[in-house]
């Protein structure tokens, strides 16, 4: 179970770095429209990376205490928020950059593949290194 919140702190940290700088860059650049687009769609999905993380810790630990499992990951609650997501962005264009919205939609499964790659380089060196 250490391991696995280990996992969640790190992708968590690495999510609210990315909209640390989107905000900047929102702030300070010429191009706020694109990063108030990545910014949005980042939130959303770092709101969906939480709820599929606290959804997967409930479901494991009703496994291991062997009870009955109820509901699922919440699926169709990640999927409603992308939705929502959608309509704000096609009906505020001139606020968000609907393809920018797009790819912040998907930018926590950006940094859990990153963390992924990066958890196998790791444990690949240190093996080579023992």
């Amino acid at each position: 179970m250490y391991e696995y919140r280990s996992i969640v702190t790190r992708q968590r940290k690495w999510m609210l770095y990315l909209l640390a700088i989107l905000v900047l860059g929102a702030a300070f650049t010429p191009y706020s429209r694109i990063f108030q687009g990545l910014l949005l769609g980042s939130i959303v999905s770092f709101y969906n990376l939480w709820l599929l993380q606290h959804k997967t810790k409930a479901l494991g630990e009703a496994v291991a205490e062997n009870r009955s499992v109820r509901g699922g990951l919440g699926t169709f609650s990640r999927l409603a928020a992308v939705a929502l997501t959608v309509l704000i962005a096609l009906r505020f264009e001139e606020n968000f950059h609907f393809i920018a919205v797009v790819i912040g939609i998907v930018s926590s499964y950006i940094i859990m593949g990153l963390d992924i790659l990066l958890r196998m380089t790791m444990g690949r060196s240190n093996q080579s290194g023992n």
